[in-house]
This record gives C-alpha cells, structure tokens and sequence, in this order.
C-alpha cells in the first residue's frame, strides 16, 4: 500500500467515526425529549436548553414574574413566559401549582389564543 493510498484509507476511517459520532449524539438529543414536560420536539435547540431550564426552575417552586411572565386577559389563569423574541412557554396556574402546557412560536401565540 502506498503512502496516499494509506492517507485515504485514514481520511475515509476519520470521516466514519465522526459520522457515527454525530449519529450517536442525535440520537442521544432525540431520546432526551422522552423525559420533557411539554412536546418541545421541532424548535430550535436555544429554545428547548432554555426552555427545558424554565420548567425544571418553574416545578422546583420558582415564581414565574423572575421569568417575565405575565397573565393573560383573557384568562388570568394562564401565563405566558417569553423564551426569547420569537417563543413563548405557555403555563397553566392549578391554584397550588403552575403546569407548563406549551411553547409556541409568538406568530402562533399571536394567533391563537393559547389553551382556549
């Protein structure tokens, strides 16, 4: 075997480890939306991180006005927290407890009127 014949041959194993690592670790991000409260599959990956961050704080007992929330008009029972400009995280008050339901998209959130 040659000298570039031995370079390929590397190059081409080199590229097959890192497509089976970046297979590995889609997998290992799509397995993690199991565990996840509300359906947060499709957005991007800021928004599920920061999202996934709001929730964990909000069921471990954190009021919702240190994420910016605010109560709807409509219905003061439900709460929408902005996740960024573009998405928000769409809660549910129980009376003794806030029950995350949704993120929406703020054209979606603008649209419909969430949970109604």
């Amino acid at each position: 075997m040659c000298h570039r014949c031995a370079q390929l041959a590397q190059a081409k194993a080199l590229e097959a480890a890192q497509r089976e690592k970046a297979r590995l670790a889609r997998q290992e991000w799509q397995a993690s939306f199991a565990s996840d409260v509300v359906d947060l599959r499709g957005l991007p990956k800021e928004i599920v991180l920061k999202a996934r961050q709001v929730i964990a704080q909000l069921l471990a007992g954190a009021d919702y006005r240190q994420f910016k929330g605010k109560r709807l008009n409509h219905d003061r029972q439900v709460i929408s927290i902005p996740l960024n400009y573009h998405y928000r995280l769409v809660c549910y008050d129980t009376g003794d407890r806030i029950e995350p339901r949704s993120v929406l998209s703020h054209e979606a959130y603008n649209v419909k009127k969430p949970l109604a």
